[in-house]
């Protein structure tokens, strides 16, 4: 399979694609935002597909032992963690099951903690509860971001209930160390706070690192978290809504499969499941070809910018996003977001609305054939260009 091959995929109902318009104000816009790939799913995946739709029948269908240990051997092939079976909840995505964890273990009013700049769903998760929002800034230090320990201890400290931890990052790009993860757990069980980890982008970390599970750190830290993951960022699957915590404490488990049961939740959709047993069993060399690709591709973004005073490239050691810090331009979040979209012709996602301390930083998603990502740095270094000028 090809990843220079551009597809097209306006007309198809892709947000990404056929909400340009709607959302940056022209069609002229490339789109370089919302975290799905421009690269198709690995072929046996879609030979898996193509093979259960012609069956016609598309009723009730469960999880069984071949799926669980589908993942089992996933997790154990890919990241060293060894799993029982009996920890395994399936969901239709780790947004679900966050939103449903913070329900189940926590109470309204709790404290949950969050480290910003994140994710944006990850604020609603917590206030859309009427839980309190508690956030660990992290610092950006030498062009990389850390968690400020003192501060994270002392949130902690004051009360904190649940942690909602994003490993590797979004939007920083940091793949934490196993010292970081084991200082956060540690801080976690001293002061009884549970742990809801989101690793969707587990399999998705450059060639010099290494994707550590908090869970696998420790029996004492395994049982303290709700392990969120999924297929969908890994292998392009994000519109068939599949993917599994894992829960080693039974009370917890017990408590997040009840409540999904009252809210009417309890199987998966049946192309995600062949989707997912596909893409572990058979999409590894294609994973390995991804990775490749990406990693070029984020060498591209750094080179072409490296240069540039406006924009500083945060590097990132996994994800397919990539944060810039475009502060050089003195533009606030909003002129910041209409220079993009209005002069560049470029879609990205706003700094702010991963946290306030992120105004004047921009997301690009560099999961697209090369020739695409070109066109997008072009289009942005020619801005740039005309704005110093005319300035």
């Amino acid at each position: 399979m090809s990843f220079d091959y551009v597809h097209e995929r306006k007309g198809t109902r892709s947000v990404k694609w056929d909400l340009i318009k709607a959302i940056y104000g022209s069609d002229e816009v490339l789109p370089l935002w919302v975290a799905d790939m421009d690269f198709q799913t690995p072929q046996p995946v879609i030979d898996s597909l193509v093979d259960r739709s012609k069956h016609g029948i598309f009723g009730y269908t469960i999880t069984d032992t071949t799926i669980n240990n589908t993942i089992i051997d996933w997790l154990y092939r890919r990241h060293d963690w060894e799993i029982n079976k009996s920890w395994l909840l399936y969901s239709p995505g780790v947004v679900s099951t966050l939103h449903t964890a913070v329900q189940a273990l926590t109470k309204p009013g709790d404290s949950i903690l969050i480290q910003t700049p994140v994710y944006p769903p990850f604020y609603n998760i917590v206030k859309n509860h009427d839980r309190n929002l508690v956030t660990n800034s992290l610092k950006l230090v030498n062009n990389s971001y850390e968690i400020d320990f003192e501060d994270f201890e002392e949130k902690l400290r004051l009360g904190v209930k649940a942690f909602i931890l994003c490993n590797p990052h979004n939007p920083a790009g940091r793949v934490w160390t196993k010292e970081e993860l084991t200082k956060m757990g540690e801080l976690c069980l001293k002061y009884d706070v549970k742990i809801f980890s989101d690793e969707i982008h587990a399999d998705l970390v450059y060639s010099n690192q290494k994707h550590i599970p908090i869970g696998l750190l420790s029996k004492e830290i395994n049982e303290q978290t709700i392990t969120c993951m999924s297929p969908t960022k890994t292998f392009n699957l994000a519109g068939l809504q599949v993917s599994y915590a894992v829960i080693p404490n039974t009370k917890d488990r017990d408590l997040i499969k009840d409540f999904f049961n009252s809210q009417g939740i309890y199987m998966l959709n049946t192309m995600g499941i062949s989707a997912l047993e596909a893409a572990y069993k058979y999409g590894e060399s294609w994973l390995e070809e991804l990775l490749s690709i990406l990693e070029e591709n984020r060498d591209l973004v750094t080179r072409s910018f490296k240069d540039r005073d406006e924009i500083n490239i945060i590097e990132p050691e996994g994800t397919y996003l990539v944060w810039m810090d475009c502060r050089g331009l003195g533009l606030k979040n909003e002129e910041l977001k209409k220079f993009m979209a209005n002069k560049a012709k470029v879609g990205l996602n706003d700094g702010v609305s991963f946290g306030e301390e992120s105004d004047g930083f921009m997301r690009m998603n560099i999961a697209c054939p090369k020739a695409v990502l070109k066109d997008g740095i072009d289009r942005i270094i020619t801005a740039l260009d005309n704005y110093n000028k005319s300035n």
